[in-house]
């Protein structure tokens, strides 16, 4: 049998030797467990004295930021000045609310000149094939067909001389006639017409006359860079 050093009873490795008495169990429990408590109360005392600054910033610009049916609830809910609390049938919801017409996308393409002609709107890329297209305010639907380059388009009657227009559609969900909501569903998004992938192209038109997007929009609460929008006008 080989011989095993490693294999010699504790009380051999330790003759000839004083070791000091080996305290109990329950004395280093008792160590431990005050380490881990008091440990514990120093870091909820520190972390509960921390000061988060971006999430108050994002707490404070949240209310700013709403969408179109953010926007009626609150209207709904929100007591007139004369009636002590209690809802009234002469609450009105905002009349001039502006929304944005897609959700997950990325700017793919803005208005200017591309290609020696104007690229009259913006496009809104980067979503799925059936992605919902919404109405980027309350109106009147002008034209819901296949539109040539648009291909399936949708052309929306603010009244005021403002037609909003989405193009290059799979499906149309409107027919010329029907009264539609900021936020309404119109049609899904699609790579009709002339088009280079799935996407939404909107436009503005002023009396007739496209405008920059971006800058309409942006005057109005909506944001495409930061995907945001809030209410404009009367309410």
């Amino acid at each position: 049998m080989q011989y095993r050093p490693e294999l010699l009873r504790e009380s051999d490795r330790y003759r000839g030797r004083r070791r000091a008495p080996t305290p109990p169990r329950s004395r280093y429990a008792a160590v431990i467990t005050t380490a881990v408590v008091g440990a514990g109360i120093v870091a909820f005392g520190a972390g509960a004295s921390l000061h988060d600054a971006k999430i108050d910033a994002l707490t404070s610009d949240a209310g700013n930021i709403a969408t179109a049916d953010t926007l009626r609830a609150q209207a709904a809910n929100t007591p007139s000045r004369g009636d002590k609390g209690l809802n009234s049938s002469i609450n009105q919801a905002p009349t001039d609310v502006w929304v944005l017409p897609v959700r997950g996308y990325r700017v793919t393409s803005l208005y200017g000149q591309r290609w020696g002609k104007l690229h009259a709107g913006i496009d809104l890329g980067g979503i799925r094939l059936g992605t919902p297209i919404n109405a980027v305010r309350d109106g009147k639907v002008i034209l819901s067909t296949f539109d040539g380059g648009y291909g399936n388009a949708v052309r929306i009657d603010h009244g005021d001389g403002l037609v909003t227009v989405y193009g290059h559609n799979s499906k149309l969900l409107v027919k010329v006639g029907d009264v539609v909501k900021a936020g309404d569903v119109i049609a899904l998004a699609g790579d009709t017409g002339h088009s280079f992938g799935v996407h939404c192209h909107l436009e503005i038109r002023v009396n007739d006359e496209p405008v920059n997007p971006i800058n309409f929009f942006k005057e109005r609460g909506v944001d495409f860079f930061l995907e945001t929008e809030s209410v404009y006008g009367t309410g």
